[in-house]
């Protein structure tokens, strides 16, 4: 046995070849129920829902709704590691993917109960600058994916930062996502080390209507301008359209850690939190009138010819001016406080995939860094980007048109 990795007939099965590899929520009425209604208890399907594993694309980034909680590792590859060590690791990623996201078990495991109610487990894999090195190919690493541009803002906490390969595994439920997450680490710790992890989590599933926009820790919907999984507008913005075929139907991931000023925030004030981010608190439809979905008018002015919405307005420095600069953001709070001087840990986990990072965060981030409000109470302390690879089809791994077979 290779110590801290798993038992040498498990892997024997699975790197001798690809063989083993094959293998709504109730309508709303018309009215809405009273603030004091009890919420209605979450149907127990909701355990049991499963999300398929095969595709053009991989699972967790369209999934909808976001589930109730995520897990984000970096994992650095173990000095020396070369092709064939990556091959037999993402071979191994994979299968246990499959099996966890369909509620089993993986070889070699015998505990069936942990896994058995995955609530829309998913695992998605990205790949970091430091992979593309260890086997060779630093060509397809896309150079975005390699160095970021510093930004005036940050405040980057290495021990946030950084990665050579990344899981994130999300799920409506804690205890199976945790089950999955301890053992995908464990079959890769005989490659690689665990360089962080990050969790986050959003509104319970069943807490509010399917499909409401969940808030983050400052009280404020968060996503209310993301594409929509499944139409047009998302497949242009998300899945990258040319490139190397192991890319293409794949995305790209920028992660940052941004930590959130709650202590101030809190005591801020209604008018001044909505003027800051152009969005009201209690719809999230923009300060300026219309629906959630509705973008914010920046010419509509008060009696006085004063502009509604602020100029410097978080949401009016984020809102894409192009197509290019379009994104999907699955955003999940952390909280790992409080402090010992009894201060707020806490933040959002922004998640955005893109088809370039290059023309969509980049852009979009330079203009919130030089000129956001919102900045007087958030400050981004971690970054990592990744490359996510196509989707595994039937009989194959991650990766695969990467690696080879």
């Amino acid at each position: 046995m290779t110590p801290g990795g798993p038992p040498l007939k498990r892997r024997a099965l699975l790197v001798g070849g690809a063989a083993v590899l094959a293998g709504g929520g109730a309508a709303l009425g018309a009215g809405l129920a009273a603030r004091d209604d009890p919420v209605p208890a979450a149907p127990a399907s909701f355990g049991a829902e499963t999300v398929p594993f095969h595709g053009d694309h991989q699972p967790g980034i369209e999934t909808h709704p976001v589930q109730a909680h995520a897990a984000f590792v970096a994992l650095d590859l173990r000095p020396g590691s070369g092709t064939a060590d990556v091959r037999r690791l993402l071979r191994l990623l994979t299968d246990d993917a499959e099996r966890l996201m369909a509620g089993r078990v993986p070889l070699g495991a015998a505990d069936p109960e942990l896994p058995a109610r995955p609530a829309r487990l998913t695992v998605t894999v990205g790949f970091g600058p430091g992979l593309f090195d260890a086997i060779g190919r630093p060509d397809q690493c896309p150079p975005i994916i390699r160095q970021l541009p510093e930004f005036r803002t940050d405040r980057l906490d290495p021990r946030w930062c950084g990665g050579d390969l990344l899981l994130q595994v999300c799920s409506d439920d804690a205890v199976p996502l945790s089950y999955a997450l301890r053992r995908l680490v464990r079959d890769a710790r005989s490659v690689t080390t665990v360089r962080w992890t990050q969790r986050g989590f959003n509104p319970a599933r069943g807490a509010e209507p399917e499909g409401t926009t969940p808030r983050n820790l400052m009280g404020q919907r968060d996503g209310s301008a993301n594409p929509v999984p499944g139409t047009p507008e998302f497949e242009q913005a998300v899945w990258v359209r040319e490139g190397p075929d192991w890319l293409v139907g794949g995305s790209m991931l920028v992660l940052r850690r941004i930590r959130m000023e709650l202590e101030t925030w809190d005591d801020f004030g209604r008018a001044g939190k909505e003027m800051v981010v152009a969005r009201t608190l209690d719809t999230g439809a923009p300060v300026t009138g219309g629906l959630e979905t509705d973008d914010v008018d920046p010419r509509m002015v008060d009696g006085r010819g004063i502009p509604i919405a602020a100029a410097r307005s978080h949401v009016l420095q984020a809102t894409a001016r192009t197509e290019g600069e379009k994104m999907f953001r699955r955003g999940y709070s952390f909280d790992d406080g409080p402090t010992t001087d009894g201060l707020p840990d806490a933040g959002l986990l922004f998640a955005a995939y893109q088809a370039d990072i290059a023309t969509a965060f980049v852009p979009v981030q330079a203009r919130l860094a030089e000129s956001d409000l919102l900045n007087e109470w958030i400050t981004h302390i971690g970054s990592a980007t990744f490359a996510v690879p196509r989707g595994a089809r039937p009989g194959e791994f991650i990766g695969q048109g990467l690696l080879g077979t």
